[in-house]
């Protein structure tokens, strides 16, 4: 997999999109997206599928219901895995590297989990009974303008808030917090996944810096995932994935994750290990 732009330029630029402007998109620019697709894969070996949907009738639109979230798309983006281990930090990780390069290419996105009407895309796209189907964003130029509702959404989710340092990322044990300016050369990774998007913002990440390795945690928000016949909040930490790895690979910084290597320590409550960093 190639990246070719600024993982902190595309980070900065992306933002959840919700209206859009009736603009096709260019025949060279679709052939950059797919041939992006194309090349996409995942520390975790798994294999993610991406669908795509273009609408053009009204009547499709209100049948491809977005609950109101979405106004203007015309173009969609699914992606289905198979329901095993890792599948889903999988797709958040190879579906987030597309929203940044997306980003890169001006082109707006929003993630969609549970705000689109999942029977519908699933028809309209053909994925079958066999297939999790967790995702879709939409895709394409965002209007000058937002929208009431996209506004009371963003303000309801603080959308343009982040947690700090303090609370997301920890030096030996989770009593330690690992403050930015002994982070070094991880400052710039870290700091990526801070800016991460997440399901209703809930930035469930929590990273422990401990024996040259970035140990990565789920922080379980009780009962936030008990609507989805999956932990949504894997996806999230996919996409923390991804942020930090693109981050790291930008600065030289060599390493790679594996799936056993937690340190011994007593977490607190509702913390899930997922998976490990380790450097070179």
């Amino acid at each position: 997999m190639n990246i070719n732009f600024s993982v902190d330029e595309a980070v900065q630029k992306r933002y959840s999109v919700r209206n859009y402007m009736k603009q096709e998109l260019k025949a060279d620019v679709k052939e950059k997206i797919e041939s992006f697709i194309q090349s996409l894969d995942n520390p975790f070996h798994k294999d993610v599928h991406f669908h795509f949907l273009e609408i053009k009738e009204t009547d499709d639109q209100q049948k491809l219901g977005t609950y109101g979230v979405i106004i203007g798309a015309e173009r969609y983006i699914g992606t289905t895995i198979k329901q095993e281990e890792m599948a889903l930090e999988a797709l958040g990780y190879e579906l987030e590297t597309l929203i940044l390069y997306l980003a890169h290419l001006g082109i707006g996105t929003c993630w969609l989990g549970g705000t689109f009407n999942r029977k519908a895309f699933a028809n309209a796209m053909s994925i079958g009974d066999d297939e999790l189907f967790p995702i879709i964003t939409p895709y394409g130029y965002p209007a000058s303008q937002k929208y009431i509702k996209e506004a009371i959404m963003r303000k309801l989710v603080q959308a343009d808030h982040r947690k700090d340092w303090k609370s997301l990322f920890f030096r030996d044990d989770f009593q330690t917090p690992l403050m930015k300016e002994l982070a070094k050369d991880l400052a710039f990774p870290l700091e990526m996944v801070r800016l991460a998007p997440s399901a209703s913002n809930k930035q469930p990440w929590r990273i422990l810096v401990k024996d040259n390795a970035c140990h990565f945690y789920e922080y379980k928000e009780p009962k936030y995932s008990d609507r989805f016949s999956y932990d949504i909040q894997r996806v999230d930490i996919g996409i923390a994935a991804a942020h930090f790895d693109l981050a790291v690979k930008e600065k030289g910084i060599k390493g790679n994750f594996v799936l056993d290597a937690w340190p011994d320590l007593s977490l607190p409550e509702n913390m899930e290990y997922v998976f490990s960093w380790i450097r070179e």
